[in-house]
Formats: structure tokens, C-alpha cells, sequence
């Protein structure tokens, strides 16, 4: 039975899709003041079960219920003005629109029918100083970075003085700094009476910012209790049922191959005289803060933003030898380089097509105007199956895949041109424990095979555990290089604050 005092609760719903049910019979219950956490693996339901409570799709069966009342028909604009406010993995603001617009979108304070600036300015304002959002308001989306555009959906939900806020994987390209700055607002909102629904694949969170905990499993709830007495092991039992093993491989260094890129004074508009080199084999890792460069490093050693370096050299194994930056990406694909984005939903992978062609997609990109061969792309697209454990029609589109296995795709589908340098940019964003592991186990796999790769991650416990070394980034410039043993939490947060600078025996 539904406790009165749930301000946004679901009772016994189902929902299916083309005849495969999502969700059956979930029940849920966001009670004023709690911060509630809702789990489980990529494909459980937790996506479509956000979509019932928001009033983004309609139950199959059973009810969603407002002040503990049952409202049939729940529509997103309904929900809103009910104060149910949705932070998505996926961000849904709009790029050519400027931060302001897009925080006060859809709830414009109006004067006289018009749009009332100067109140939205103000607002804006305000929030903004909550959120740590320096950018001026009237800077388009589209120039920010993924994680300053994440600050921007959060300001966007509270924006509206939500009764209901549900954060889907919010601190997913957030920067440690940024993660406590929102999980103090989140506890500020929770004291206000706020009932909060926390989504989140990074468990420790889950125990210190959480006191309940929803689990998920094959779209059935298979658990919902306190989270007093577990542990990050606990919390992986519930969802997997099963005893977690380690998250990450044992370290094993590859990086005893010759040099596959190197650079001396190479810069972009972001990142200033970068000194570094990269072995055939190694996994090199990529830290410090959100917006501090080294996105923008990326980018320019793939030719996707201009670059510029004092030396540069590229020599990947059976390719032409280079000595200046890749100008455009197709002369880094021709050279044997890579790139996953942070972003797959919107510049990884076509989501309206079939999960084969997408497996293709770099295939036809070097190979334009042939004439196909059906039976060889279907041997191509089942090993890429099989090596990422991608299961079912793979004749559906891309978009019905969960967020993890879109991922898989994302990177799966760079091997058939056999990459020298993958560059990886948060490659588990948003994904669950299993596939991490999956993705972990892949990039030992590609480095044991000589591939080198460059792995740019928010979640630091993966540069600690899988890179040969680290480098750091502050202020556009590399504060520290650390290699494998030296690169701690500690160490790695302290030069991404400029606590730590590099000394010379670390430099490349």
C-alpha cells in the first residue's frame, strides 16, 4: 500500500516494447526528504521506470501516483508543473540556445506575455552560483564542454523549485570538485523537503549520499530497503545476484613497444606545450578537472580541433610515418588512430540504425563506393558480438540497446580497421559494474596486442588501476606525469587542483 505521504510513487506498474516486457509489476515510493537510490544493471528498467514517473511514457498497467494520488494520463508537462523535475544521462538541452534559455526553457518567468529577461537573468544568477556555473549566461550550450553542460541540466531542473528530483547518473562527467558542490545542494535540497531519486553506477556514492536503496533486476524490483549495513560488495549482489569479483584486472604492463606517438610543445586552444610520448602497448592515462584541457588534447591529436606542436611524430605499426598534427580526423582514421566520445548517444554511434551497420560504420567511412560483401561484414559483425558479449537481434536499431551495450558498439566498432592508438574519452560513462568489467578486460586485451591507448576518464580509480601512467592536466598544462604505483587517488586529485607539480624525473 502506497504510504499517503509519497509525494511521487509508482504502484504495480508493467510496461513492454514490441511484446518484451521492460518492467513488471515495480512499485516505488519518493518520500519528502529522502534521498532514494535506484539501482541495477544496464537493462534492468531503471530508464523506462524514470520515463513512467516523469510522464514520458504511459504504464502498460498499474499507476503513477502524484501526493498519493493516482493520475491517469501523466504527460511531462503535467509532471512539471506538479514540481517533477528529471536530470538525464542523456542531456537533453538545446545546443544553439544560450544557458540561460536552456535553464529557464519551458518555465520562462513572463511579463505581459513576454518572456521575462531580467527575472531569468536573475535566477539564473542564483542558481548558478550554487552550481559553480562561471560561463556568462549568455554563452551558447554548444560551445561548453560535457561536463559544463552537465551543470547546466542540473540548474535547468532546479530551476523549476522541484517538490521531486530524479538524477540520472548526474556526476557521471563531473569532476571531484563538482561532485561535492552537487552533493552538498543535493543534501540542502534534501533538508528542504525535497524528495530525491539518485541513480548511479558509482556505488560509493550510493552509500554516502543515500539512506535507501531501490535494486532493479530483469525489470522486477529485487530489493528495497535501507542501506544501513551494506557495503559496495552488498550493493553488487543485490543487482547481479551474485558475489562481485574484482571490478579490475590484474595490472599487467604491455608498454615494452617502440614509440607510437610523440610530441614535444603540442597545444590547442585549451592545452599549452604538452611534452609526451605513447609506446605501442601502454596504457596511458588522462586526469585532472573537467574543462581544463584535456578534452580538448583529445580532440587535437585526433584532428577534430586544430594543433600545433614544436615536434611531433606518429609512426603506427604498416602506416606512413608523420611529423606535424593530423590537420582532419580522416588523415588520424588513415594513420591507424581512433576515437570514442564521451558522448555515444550523439557523436558515437547512429542510434535510428541497425546495430550490424553501426559494427560497419568505419568500415564504409575508409572504404566509400565498394561494392559490399554481405557474408564477409556478417563474419566481421558476429566476432565483434562475441568478443563484447553483444546478445540478441543485431538487426534491431542501436537505440534499443541499454546505455552499456551502446557503448560496447561505440568502441567494438573501431577493430575491423585494426587501430594502432585508440583514444577513449570516458569510455564507462554511465555504465553498470558487469559491462565496466567487460570494458576493462577489453582495453588489457587491446594493449597485450600492441595496441596503445590513450584513456581520458573522470573516474579516477581507473587510471589508478589500469594505466601504465597518468598524466594529469591543470590549467590546460600537464601538472604531473605518474606512473603506475605512484598514480593514487590522492595523488592524481592533488595535481588536478594544482596542490602537486610534476618534478622533472616524471617528466616524458
Amino acid at each position: 500500500m502506497t504510504a499517503p505521504h509519497a509525494v511521487l510513487a509508482a504502484r504495480n506498474v508493467s510496461k513492454a516494447f514490441f511484446g518484451n516486457p521492460v518492467l513488471r509489476d515495480v512499485s516505488i515510493e519518493l518520500l519528502p526528504g529522502r534521498i532514494h537510490a535506484l539501482l541495477g544493471e544496464n537493462g534492468a528498467g531503471k530508464s523506462t521506470l524514470i520515463n513512467l514517473l516523469s510522464g514520458a511514457l504511459a504504464p502498460d498497467r498499474g499507476e503513477i501516483l502524484v501526493g498519493g494520488q493516482p493520475i491517469a494520463g501523466l504527460t511531462p508537462r503535467e509532471a512539471h508543473r506538479r514540481g517533477v523535475a528529471v536530470v538525464q544521462q542523456e542531456l537533453s538541452l538545446a545546443a544553439h540556445l544560450s544557458i540561460a534559455e536552456n535553464i529557464g526553457l519551458g518555465s520562462y518567468a513572463r511579463r505581459g506575455g513576454l518572456i521575462d529577461f531580467g527575472r531569468l537573468a536573475a535566477s539564473v544568477e542564483t542558481i548558478g552560483a550554487k552550481l559553480g556555473l562561471i560561463e556568462s549566461p549568455d554563452t551558447p550550450v554548444g560551445q561548453l564542454p560535457l561536463g559544463r553542460r552537465q551543470i547546466v541540466e542540473i540548474a535547468k531542473a532546479l530551476y523549476i523549485k522541484p517538490r521531486v528530483l530524479i538524477l540520472d547518473e548526474p556526476t557521471s562527467s563531473l569532476a571531484a570538485p563538482d561532485v561535492a558542490m552537487l552533493m552538498r545542494l543535493v543534501r540542502e535540497l534534501r533538508d528542504e523537503g525535497v524528495a530525491i531519486l539518485y541513480i548511479s553506477h558509482r556505488l560509493n556514492e550510493i552509500l554516502d549520499f543515500c539512506e535507501h536503496v531501490t535494486v532493479l533486476k530483469d525489470g522486477a524490483v529485487s530489493a528495497d530497503r535501507p542501506l544501513a549495513g551494506l557495503d559496495p560488495d552488498g550493493l553488487v549482489r543485490l543487482m547481479v545476484g551474485r558475489d562481485p569479483q574484482n571490478l579490475f584486472p590484474p595490472y599487467v604492463s604491455h608498454a615494452g613497444g617502440d614509440i607510437v606517438l610523440q610530441a614535444r610543445g603540442f597545444r590547442t586552444s585549451a592545452a599549452h606545450d604538452v611534452d609526451f610520448e605513447l609506446r605501442h602497448g601502454e596504457i596511458l592515462g588522462i586526469g585532472g578537472l573537467v574543462g581544463h584541457g584535456q578534452e580538448d588534447f583529445m580532440m587535437g591529436l585526433y584532428g577534430a580541433v586544430p594543433a600545433a606542436a614544436d615536434e611531433f611524430r606518429v609512426s603506427t605499426l604498416g602506416r606512413q610515418a608523420r611529423d606535424a598534427p593530423f590537420s582532419k580526423v580522416a588523415e588520424a582514421a588513415a594513420a591507424g588512430v581512433a576515437y570514442v566520445p564521451a558522448d555515444r548517444r550523439k557523436e558515437g554511434l547512429l542510434l535510428p540504425h541497425t546495430i550490424d551497420f553501426n559494427l560497419l560504420l568505419p568500415l564504409f567511412a575508409r572504404h566509400p563506393g565498394e561494392r559490399r560483401r554481405r557474408a564477409q561484414e556478417t563474419s566481421i559483425t558476429e566476432r565483434l558480438a562475441r568478443r563484447f558479449g553483444l546478445k540478441g537481434d543485431r538487426g534491431r536499431a542501436a537505440q534499443a540497446l541499454s546505455g552499456g551495450n551502446q557503448q560496447k558498439v561505440a568502441l567494438a566498432k573501431w577493430l575491423p580497421l585494426e587501430p594502432a592508438v585508440l583514444l577513449l574519452n570516458d569510455p564507462t560513462r554511465g555504465v553498470d559494474v558487469e559491462t565496466k568489467r567487460e570494458i576493462y578486460a577489453a582495453l588489457q586485451e587491446m594493449a597485450a596486442e600492441g595496441k596503445a591507448v590513450v584513456l581520458l576518464s573522470t573516474d579516477t580509480p581507473e587510471l589508478v588501476h589500469l594505466c601504465e601512467r597518468v598524466m594529469v592536466f591543470h590549467n590546460g598544462r600537464v601538472a604531473a606525469v605518474l606512473r603506475h604505483g605512484q598514480a593514487t587517488e590522492e595523488a592524481i586529485v592533488a595535481a588536478a587542483v594544482g596542490v602537486r607539480k610534476a618534478p622533472e624525473s616524471e617528466a616524458t
